[in-house]
């Protein structure tokens, strides 16, 4: 069962972002413009296998749904290179920042419940934020308070190189962040950061008096129906897991990932997933709708979570921990060995889930996004996912610049 919340007004200005979003749609929503039939997926599949041969990616796993309209779920190639075990749907994998997600989610229904106050300097909850009492939790949700992103601190690369499996605690991924200047004043331009997100972490286990993972899984998890979701608080990965693939090494060679710690990622990339469980989440954080039909979030505050703003990329747009990517609405995350697309169309009621079990990206750029790609210029040809290499989520510099910035979003 869900969380009960009491009916709240909806301004006028809100009320045609809440249409158009999943379990929120007029009554006489137009048909699904996406059709999947035989000769569709017959171009699925080959566009997909071409592109992996193209690129070099050892697996993927795809799901695309179109309510009440019929599927498209396929996984192709290997998710253990040394073994040859085949890559399944069903498996668990690592999200990277659609992690974000599910963070801000917990904000949002702590504003729900009065206890946050989007506009309120985050300083009202947090104490040593540098400049917090001049940047609200508005800002850390939708990019704009400034922060440096820790994660493009050039020492705290080299050290992560050096042993990816260390455990990194959040006031150390802070504290990181606090040694440099913030870019800019807050509210005056968009930047991808997991600093903000480590911090909106922190303000819902202060609010909420739970740690971040415990109250994901009761008011979020549990609540969606989600049994294959966590964020662990270690290294560990449920079996059956994809094996992920990366060359973020010292030499540059390419390594299995899949038991790297990804606490250096916690609020913003550290969680665990499945296709199906994304399947789950996609339409219902699009929604603002749990599966059983109670709220996941007042509609005033589902309207404030898909208030998109510009990015300064062309065709991305931001609003609260969630993105407008040339319509599909969602977010995409990648860590070490592992690249996810999590969306939804919502005027046409599709659903698009994409793994990938490697981040060598090479001359293709985002191995996630050329997937996308290949898919929506066959499904939604008014909708082509395209993503600027600038506004790729990797998680990390890429291994032959570890000084430049890391594009976004990300992990």
């Amino acid at each position: 069962m869900g969380r009960y919340r009491t009916p709240t007004v909806v301004a006028a200005a809100s009320l045609l972002l809440t249409a158009l979003c999943a379990g929120q749609a007029p009554a006489a929503a137009p048909p699904a413009r996406i059709g999947i039939d035989d000769v569709t997926a017959e171009k699925l599949d080959d566009a997909i296998t071409t592109a992996m041969r193209e690129a070099g990616i050892p697996g993927v796993g795809v799901g695309l749904w179109v309510d009440g309209d019929g599927s498209y779920v396929r996984a192709f190639g290997a998710s253990d290179k040394t073994t040859g075990t085949p890559i399944k749907t069903g498996m668990h994998t690592r999200i990277g920042s659609v992690t974000k997600t599910f963070t801000i989610t917990g904000v949002l229904q702590l504003v729900d419940d009065g206890k946050v106050r989007l506009d309120a300097p985050v300083s009202t909850y947090l104490d040593g934020v540098p400049g917090g009492d001049r940047i609200t939790v508005r800002q850390l949700a939708d990019m704009r308070s400034g922060l440096y992103n820790y994660t493009e601190d050039p020492r705290w690369l080299d050290v992560f190189k050096a042993d990816p499996y260390r455990a990194w605690n959040p006031k150390e991924l802070l504290s990181i962040a606090f040694r440099h200047l913030a870019n800019f004043a807050p509210g005056t331009r968009w930047e991808y950061s997991n600093t903000n997100t480590v911090l909106l972490g922190l303000l819902v286990e202060k609010m909420s008096g739970q740690p971040l993972h415990t109250y994901l899984q009761q008011h979020v998890f549990a609540p969606a129906g989600m049994n294959e979701t966590s964020l662990p608080t270690g290294a560990e990965i449920t079996s059956p897991y994809v094996h992920g693939y990366t060359n973020f090494t010292p030499d540059g060679a390419t390594v299995d990932a899949s038991t790297w710690n990804p606490s250096w990622g916690w609020a913003a990339g550290a969680m665990i997933s499945s296709i199906d469980d994304l399947r789950t989440w996609v339409p219902t954080m699009v929604g603002g709708r749990l599966p059983d039909g109670d709220r996941l979030l007042e509609p005033a505050t589902q309207a404030e979570r898909l208030h998109m703003l510009p990015t300064g990329n062309a065709g991305l747009g931001y609003g609260l921990g969630i993105a407008d990517f040339a319509g599909w609405i969602g977010h995409n995350g990648e860590l070490p060995g592992y690249e996810t697309i999590a969306v939804r169309l919502p005027q046409d009621r599709a659903t698009l889930v994409i793994i990938v079990n490697s981040d060598v990206d090479g001359k293709f750029g985002n191995l996630s996004s050329l997937i996308a790609n290949r898919i929506t210029k066959i499904v939604s040809p008014k909708h082509v996912w395209s993503l600027p290499q600038e506004a790729q989520p990797n998680a990390l510099p890429e291994p032959s610049s570890p000084t430049a910035p890391p594009a976004s979003p990300k992990p």
